[in-house]
């Protein structure tokens, strides 16, 4: 009798759109071997002509999950091909599922589930790309998922003391930034963590866009536009939402001074759905 596995059913439902049962028999046919299961299926005119596997996965969700403790996080992207399935509770606790298995451990296998999980919805899902942050020291992890998961956030802040993560103040600030993140979409947390080439690139655009002035007045200029460029991309340059007239740095410094301790945003990661999709 053929030897084949449950999985290697589902991959050929997904491979060639055909029943299970039919799928049962080619594998039977083919003594458990796939792709000769895949073309007794076609010889027989029962593959579908569209390959799920190939079909793009544009749509999706982005997902968190933080470790009890608020000391470790991971954000992920999970890609299928419609918006409608995007929003189905069995694939969203699928996508939860997956973000619980990378926190647990990063380099988990979770090929085999994903197969499962095309074969129940009928579209291809892509496990598009996730990341965690830990935190070293004092401090806390803290995620945000956007209505619609289409956009998602995970940031770590840190402190000089444990027990100031406890505080209500603290909370707050970890929660504000994440929405700050998520809707001010910044490239860093600060001017040094700048790409030096994007740096130079916007000064040569800003240099060749006034390059008939005298060149004391470009040197002005230029610096002028690389500030109010850091205070579009760098986190803590940027107004802050809750109150325009001071930056998040000085909202953080703030804090800091009534918590009596010292605040750092150290990193942060904001996933966005289909910004990992390959062009």
């Amino acid at each position: 009798m053929a030897e084949f596995t449950a999985s290697d059913v589902a991959k050929l439902r997904e491979l060639t759109g055909v029943g299970m049962m039919d799928c049962k028999k080619a594998l039977t046919e083919a003594n458990g071997h796939l792709e000769t299961a895949v073309e007794i299926l076609r010889k027989k005119g029962q593959a579908g002509a569209a390959n799920k596997s190939l079909k793009e996965a544009r749509e999706g969700l982005i997902v968190a999950h933080v470790a009890p403790g608020g000391k470790l996080g991971v954000l992920a992207e999970i890609n299928c091909q419609t918006d409608f399935v995007a929003r189905n509770e069995d694939f969203k606790a699928f996508a939860d599922e997956v973000a619980r298995a990378w926190a647990a451990n990063p380099a988990a296998d979770l090929e085999a589930r994903r197969i499962e999980m095309v074969a129940k919805i009928g579209e291809n899902i892509r496990l598009a790309r996730h990341q965690r942050i830990e935190v070293a020291g004092s401090g806390q992890v803290a995620a945000y998922i956007h209505t619609g998961a289409k956009v998602g956030v995970l940031v770590e802040v840190a402190c000089g003391k444990d027990e100031t993560t406890v505080r209500d103040e603290f909370k707050q600030l970890v929660k504000d930034i994440t929405l700050q993140i998520a809707a001010a979409s910044p490239l860093a947390v600060s001017r040094e963590q700048v790409d030096p080439k994007i740096i130079e690139k916007e000064k040569e655009i800003a240099a060749e866009q006034f390059k008939n002035k005298p060149p004391q007045a470009v040197a002005k200029i230029v610096e002028g536009k690389l500030n109010a460029f850091f205070q579009t991309v760098c986190l803590l340059d940027q107004g802050f939402v809750k109150d325009p007239e001071k930056t998040v740095a000085a909202y953080v410094a703030d804090v800091s001074r009534t918590l009596g301790d010292t605040i750092t945003i150290r990193r942060f990661l904001r996933f966005q759905v289909g910004e990992a999709v390959p062009a």
